[in-house]
């Protein structure tokens, strides 16, 4: 992926900094501060796919700054507790309506939740904050966390490296499709979204 195809202020971060950007980032989006981590890790990948950065250290380094963050976020989540949380939880964007609604999560499907909760914006913040203040026993956090962010990082960092690498024949082939073949792809994108919005309700009425 060329740098065109990647945010500026992403870019800025990862061509001064490199892996520690990403590092940083994902270990503050990890304590619950509004940060792009996501973007910032695919755009990195990407990068890498082009020898730009070093795909090993990448990964290693933001699963490592994964796991950190989360279980320092378990840790305040344990010391400070549910509403101390929430009181002081607003500078880096907890509100109290999200933490509740991350606590029902974990309520819902209890410590599953923690290696899924990476791919689900508000609960990839609030993951570590969450099980901390609900007294989840830390051996077990740790174990579902590092599954979790073994597999947001494998999947994102290796869906970004193919795309990356074959950035040029996926514009080939946009470029031969042309306008009609994108508004098909459209339609297909939003078609699945209908789909799954529709199947939301009885999926949750079919769990309670």
């Amino acid at each position: 992926m060329h740098e065109a195809h990647i945010p500026q202020h992403l870019a800025a971060y990862l061509h001064d900094y490199g892996e520690w950007a990403v590092f940083a980032i994902i270990l503050l989006e990890s304590l619950g501060a509004p940060l792009p981590g996501e973007s910032l890790l695919i755009a990195a990948f990407s990068l890498a796919a082009r020898g730009l950065l070093d795909p090993p250290l990448l990964f290693l380094g933001t699963f490592a700054a994964a796991v950190l963050g989360d279980n320092i976020g378990y840790l305040i989540g344990r010391l400070l507790g549910r509403q101390a949380v929430i009181r002081f939880g607003t500078r880096v964007g907890v509100t109290a309506e999200r933490y509740e609604w991350a606590e029902a999560q974990f309520s819902r499907y209890g410590p599953a939740i923690v290696a899924g909760a990476r791919f689900v914006v508000i609960l990839r913040q609030l993951n570590g904050i969450v099980a901390g203040s609900l007294g989840m026993h830390w051996l077990r956090f740790l174990i579902f966390n590092a599954i979790g962010a073994a597999l947001w990082v494998g999947f994102w960092g290796a869906l970004a490296m193919f795309v990356g690498t074959h950035v040029h024949a996926f514009a080939e082939l946009a470029q031969h499709l042309g306008v009609a073949g994108v508004l098909i792809a459209l339609v297909a994108a939003i078609a699945a979204l209908a789909w799954w919005r529709w199947r939301q309700p009885r999926k949750t009425g079919g769990t309670q």
